[in-house]
């Protein structure tokens, strides 16, 4: 009797390490999809403000259109990327293409001194840096649940309920080396 009993002690605590385990997995995957939807939140400002940025400099610079198709293909691509890794691809990208486009600027002064550029700019920048904070606090939210499901021994619980990875929002090569536009 007394054996049965530590072995209901047992199993008890067994379930209960693997339902606090569960939750926990639970809880940092569900943290990770929300730090997601920050990134997209701040992608979509960023896609809603190039189209008009475009606009703009198309006024000064109509003979550039190599580079502003180049950037609308990239927008295009960010929109309507299938998945967060597409999406994440995707915005590599376009963030090569604006800084060809603002390099473009640099040959316009009367383009720098145009109250609707500088505005769609700060704008934009104020995006970007938002962006870059959103990619670190998910990359974060990544690393907890990632570290969650590979240490001994909750990654025995995540790979019973075949918990997945999730991927950090890294640099794209394009990200890595900055624009050059030739005049």
């Amino acid at each position: 009797m007394e054996f049965l009993i530590i072995l209901l002690v047992i199993v008890g605590l067994i379930a209960m390490y693997v339902a606090s385990t569960y939750n926990k997995l639970i809880q940092r995957r569900n943290m990770t999809q929300d730090q997601w939807a920050q990134v997209d939140v701040f992608l979509k400002r960023r896609a809603d403000l190039i189209p008009n940025l475009v606009e703009t400099v198309k006024g000064y610079a109509s003979h550039e259109k190599e580079t502003f198709d180049a950037v609308i293909t990239a927008r295009n691509r960010v929109v309507s990327a299938p998945s967060a890794e597409a999406e994440m691809q995707a915005n590599g990208e376009l963030t090569a293409t604006l800084g060809r486009l603002f390099a473009l600027a640099e040959a316009y002064p009367d383009l720098k001194a145009n109250t609707n550029f500088l505005d769609l700019q700060a704008n934009l920048k104020e995006t970007e840096d938002k962006i870059s904070y959103a990619r670190q606090f998910y990359n974060d939210a990544v690393l907890q649940y990632r570290n969650l499901m590979q240490v001994f021994p909750s990654n025995i619980v995540a790979s019973m309920f075949k918990f997945e990875n999730m991927p950090f929002f890294e640099a794209t090569e394009n990200e890595k080396v900055a624009p050059q536009v030739k005049f």
